[in-house]
């Protein structure tokens, strides 16, 4: 496996908590160094513990209608309202000159390139145009969008979006905004879906994010307009580019082609409400989790509800699985409680494989709408080793497993476990424990490789998937044949090519004992070391086909 995994893998977002609040008055902009054109900017470092995960927070960046100095884009930010949004969103403000007195559009558009090539990666970008502002946005930076998460047109003209290129979500208000949006709508194909008072709602049928949403009512001050968009529009997705590379590797301009939109999780909006608990279970210190809890479970019935745990990715803010795995949304809809996990510790105890134990056993008492029978653990990268652990190590605890990102790490001892030995366990364990395990990365993962005819013999998913054979009492696989199965090595049933609304497609395939599919294997075609929304549903589906007795710890198949 691939040594990036403990060093590199998700570092750049380490958790830290404070109790600090900050206030509008707290906005001091400072002038962002070595680029053409003068951009003041403002980064909220405050990541407490009732905030949200910094790594895809918003990115405001502002074009004005005129060049501000450092006190007037100040005043702006207050007069837009952004600044009440900085602290609970870990977000970004910035206000961007023009390079002269107005916006030229060839030079103000190379300076934007010039900005994101400096920036590197950013996966939330909000382009916030106003006035003449509003108008280089429309005729320069939307025709070249790909990147951008939405755009909010504020007395704009518009002469038209490129009939090619990538369509952005986009809030249009102010004078001209049916004719700016007209352009906006053709470029998204987007159709008409509702209305509501003086705005309208437009949306691609294919990629419901793909909004365009027109307020026509001139009177509206800059903060009620930016309220709206936020409300309406920006905080509905945010945008990243993990295709054919990792997303916080970074990109320069246009390197991988657009980015794909994806849902910026908005629980209350979704009747999920969010906790976050810190207590102390072992004596060795205090522990930290988030649970999220459907509206419809808080009064179910005794013991009728999943519990699905979420492991984070090494040394990742404890919120990057909830945010960013998909499972909010799946719960929301298919009403199950979510709990992730600080697992590794950062600022609190780190946890164990015992630890998590003793989190589910303290959620079971603490909830007893809980259905002890269906627990299931589920991790990106070091969390999806972790949670591949769990699934030998506490077979008893969990109806199913899964993983993102990783398998089992050979060779070396790492978060808590061996190879070897985890293999000696599942070894035992032949033929009495079951344990389904579903596996997913995707094929152009640079820090955690997926198995190919150079790299299998020392794979970290192959050594996973032979280990659940192993334990699971069905046939090993010795080595992958390539040759004779293609993608994945060894033969699977249920063979299934699955396109998605991103163009990205998933491959699928399961090992079957008997009749049960014990073991079931995704690839994403051309996708990086991350997360794939759209497989949460796909996974959850897996999962909850299995239950175990919580008496006799027997597995139970419900297809």
């Amino acid at each position: 496996m691939n040594s990036k995994l403990t060093i590199t893998c998700l570092l750049i977002f380490m958790f830290v908590t404070t109790g600090k609040v900050m206030s509008s008055s707290d906005i001091t902009l400072t002038e962002f160094p070595g680029l053409q054109q003068q951009m003041f900017v403002y980064r909220d470092t405050v990541k407490n513990v009732d905030g949200r995960f910094p790594g895809f927070s918003p990115w405001f960046m502002i074009y004005p209608d005129k060049p501000c100095n450092k006190e007037q884009a100040e005043a702006l930010i207050r007069e837009l309202g952004i600044d009440k949004y900085l602290s609970e969103y870990s977000a970004t403000v910035s206000v961007v000159n023009p390079i002269g007195n107005s916006y030229d559009n060839a030079k103000d558009f190379d300076a934007y390139k010039e900005l994101l090539n400096k920036l590197r990666v950013f996966t939330n970008l909000k382009i916030i145009g106003i006035g003449s502002g509003a108008t280089f946005v429309n005729n320069t930076i939307a025709n070249h969008a790909g990147a951008v998460a939405g755009i909010v047109s504020i007395n704009g003209k518009s002469f038209g979006l490129k009939s090619v290129g990538a369509s952005v979500p986009a809030f249009i208000a102010g004078a001209n905004s049916k004719h700016v949006a007209s352009s906006y709508i053709k470029r998204n194909e987007a159709v008409m879906q509702s209305k509501s008072g003086e705005l309208a709602f437009y949306a691609n049928e294919q990629e419901p994010l793909l909004q365009v949403v027109v307020s026509t009512d001139k009177q509206k001050s800059l903060k009620e307009t930016f309220d709206d968009a936020w409300t309406h529009l920006l905080s509905k997705n945010y945008r990243f580019n993990n295709y054919k590379h990792t997303w916080y590797t970074g990109t320069s301009f246009d390197q991988y082609g657009p980015y794909q939109l994806e849902p910026y999780i908005m629980p209350d909006e979704w009747n999920v409400s969010r906790l976050a608990v810190e207590k102390d279970l072992l004596g060795t210190g205090t522990f930290l989790w988030y649970e999220f809890h459907p509206q419809a479970i808080q009064n179910a019935p005794k013991a009728s509800v999943p519990l699905l745990l979420l492991l984070h990715g090494n040394n990742n803010d404890p919120r990057t699985q909830a945010e960013t795995s998909g499972f909010i949304e799946v719960c929301a809809k298919e009403n199950f409680m979510v709990a992730e996990l600080e697992w590794q510790g950062n600022g609190y105890a780190p946890m164990g494989l015992d630890g998590i134990e003793l989190v589910v056993y303290h959620l079971l008492e603490t909830y007893p709408q809980l259905d002890p029978s269906r627990v299931y653990a589920e991790g990106l990268s070091a969390g999806s080793a972790t949670a591949t652990a769990l699934g030998i190590r506490k077979s008893h605890l969990f109806a199913a497993v899964g993983g993102h990102s990783a398998g089992l790490i050979p060779n070396r001892y790492a978060f808590g476990y061996s190879l070897e030995a985890l293999l000696n366990e599942a070894t035992q364990k032949r033929s009495y424990v079951e344990m389904p395990y579903f596996s997913i990365t995707g094929t152009d993962d640079e820090t955690v490789p997926f198995p190919n005819q150079e790299n299998w013999q020392e794979n970290t998913f192959f050594h996973a998937w032979k280990t659940y054979q192993t334990m699971n009492g069905m046939a090993v696989t010795d080595q992958l044949d390539f040759n004779k199965y293609d993608l994945f090595g060894l033969e699977l049933k249920d063979r299934q090519t699955l396109h998605t609304n991103k163009n990205i497609s998933m491959e699928t395939g399961s090992l079957y004992k008997g009749n049960v599919p014990l073991i079931k294997l995704v690839a994403v075609m051309d996708y990086g070391h991350w997360n794939f929304k759209p497989a949460a549903q796909l996974m959850w589906d897996y999962f909850k086909l299995f239950a175990r007795n919580p008496e006799t710890k027997e597995l139970i198949y419900k297809p």
